[in-house]
């Protein structure tokens, strides 16, 4: 298994999904990554469903270890301090302000250890009139003007997971992954901010180009519309995704899988232009015939005249099915602390290396005997040697 961030250091104080998430990836490229967390309780997303490893952390804290540490009494944070040093990433995704309040600000962490690359992660960013606003995904997605493109308008409801959280974290990761490259050269840290704003408003970057180039307020259809994209439903209840584009080749061999060869000789077919302005009305021809029979049947007749689609597959139907078994990316760490944990693997490999193993999610405080315990032995030995 391919690691290329071993020998990384990595102090992550995260909770719920932005830091965590950006922790779990620098993890999955080999990262040591140590969740520091309140005693007790620890990330608030371990109690999500009672008890204190809920699916929801579990999902964005694979590959680390924890420890549990107060850095608001003196006692815990010249232990904090002492890790610090030491460390070469530290990721926190506290309101701002917060992180002053409980001394792990990146002036005080960047003087203990100048070469710190210090990741700071927000709602809105820090500076502006929505600076102490809190955010969370639905709140991001909103403001950053996609919920706005998922939205049905006809039936208005919050849709998908979580894409701001994760998104964010990507982009934090990104952002210390060059941090960490220019350090090589420059032997100095960074501070690398981003916000759950910035991070949504520059994924949502085709809506933005469109308004900033054409004056063009794309709507929640404007995309499908374009990539001729449409979902149906087949006689068994099944749906099934087809995605056009603009080769006239792929409407021809449509229309021999629905066995209507004369389909496109009809006003709403009879060119790309013609089927955006006619969306709705070629749904209209195209969704009875998918209902006369099974999705099975549709798979095998697209697959075989090379039209773009595929089955809208349940979680289970992806782990089940034949590619996912080729590519591998399910993994398990047979030994969690409670089973066998299951996950989906990093979708990155080097030069032929997948991430074929990993480590299951710690239990609060799971390395405090290893990790805490050592270094206050130190400190009670050596009190002046303490920072």
């Amino acid at each position: 298994m391919s690691r290329p961030l071993a020998g990384i250091t990595v102090l992550e104080m995260g909770t719920f999904i932005t830091g965590p998430a950006a922790g779990m990836l620098l993890a999955d490229l080999g990262a040591n990554v140590i969740k520091v967390e309140q005693n007790g309780t620890g990330d608030p997303f371990r109690s999500f469903k009672g008890g204190l490893y809920s699916p929801h952390f579990q999902t964005y804290n694979r590959n680390k270890r924890s420890i549990t540490l107060d850095t608001r009494t003196e006692e815990d944070r010249v232990v904090f301090d002492e890790l610090i040093k030491d460390a070469d990433v530290f990721i926190q995704n506290f309101r701002p302000g917060v992180a002053t309040k409980i001394g792990v600000d990146a002036e005080r962490l960047q003087a203990l250890n100048p070469r710190l690359i210090y990741a700071s992660i927000s709602g809105f960013g820090t500076e502006g009139p929505d600076r102490d606003r809190p955010a969370f995904d639905t709140v991001a997605q909103a403001a950053s003007g996609f919920l706005r493109l998922l939205v049905n308008p006809e039936n208005p409801r919050v849709v998908g997971p979580a894409i701001a959280d994760s998104l964010t974290g990507f982009y934090a990761a990104y952002g210390v992954l060059a941090a960490l490259h220019e350090r090589n050269t420059t032997g100095k840290g960074r501070l690398v901010e981003t916000s759950m704003f910035e991070s949504m408003s520059h994924f949502n970057l085709d809506d933005f180009t469109h308004l900033l180039s054409e004056d063009e307020v794309m709507g929640p259809y404007s995309r499908p519309h374009v990539s001729q994209s449409y979902v149906f439903e087949c006689a068994d209840g099944k749906w099934l995704a087809l995605h056009m584009s603009s080769p006239p080749k792929f409407w021809e061999n449509l229309a021999t899988a629905v066995d209507r060869p004369d389909m496109l000789a009809l006003p709403m077919f009879e060119s790309r232009d013609a089927r955006i302005e006619n969306y709705e009305n070629v749904i209209g021809f195209l969704a009875p015939l998918f209902k006369e029979q099974p999705r099975d049947h549709w798979c095998d007749k697209l697959v075989e005249l090379e039209v773009p689609h595929s089955p809208v597959r349940t979680s289970q139907e992806v782990v089940d099915c034949d590619q996912a078994k080729a590519l591998g990316i399910v993994v398990e760490d047979p030994a969690g602390p409670h089973g066998v944990f299951r996950t989906i693997r990093s979708p990155v490999s080097f030069d032929g290396q997948r991430m074929e193993s990993v480590t299951a999610p710690p239990v609060l405080g799971a390395d405090n005997e290893e990790l805490v315990e050592p270094m206050r032995n130190k400190i009670a030995l050596d009190p002046e040697g303490a920072v």
